[in-house]
């Protein structure tokens, strides 16, 4: 997976623990995926602003997609999609943007 931070970085970037990092991430404040033979959790960096902080609105997108039942690979498969049918962009391209309407409503889609 590529676009994606360890706890390690967030964690020097943040100034704090990766327990602090791994709590939030079990507590659904953090989208975190492990690829398939790793014992290592990656934050995918959508989730970040340019000043390394969470987002505002990833807490309003990770609520929605607990309300659907979505799982946080799930989410994170869908941000990875194609935003429309033409383009390069993708949904996490999307939520960067500011368009979190737009992700919201694929969210409720599922």
């Amino acid at each position: 997976m590529s676009d994606a931070l360890s706890a390690s970085w967030l964690s020097t970037k943040w100034g704090i623990d990766t327990v602090k990092i791994n709590a939030m991430r079990r507590a659904g404040e953090l989208v975190a995926v492990r690829p398939a033979q790793s014992q290592e959790w990656l934050y995918p960096a959508w989730q970040f602003g340019p000043d390394g902080q969470v987002r505002e609105d990833v807490a309003r997108l990770l609520a929605a997609a607990r309300d659907r039942g979505v799982k946080t690979e799930q989410l994170h498969e869908l941000l990875e999609r194609r935003s429309g049918m033409t383009g390069g962009e993708r949904l996490r391209d999307d939520l960067a943007a500011g368009r979190i309407d737009h992700v919201l409503d694929a969210i409720r889609s599922l």
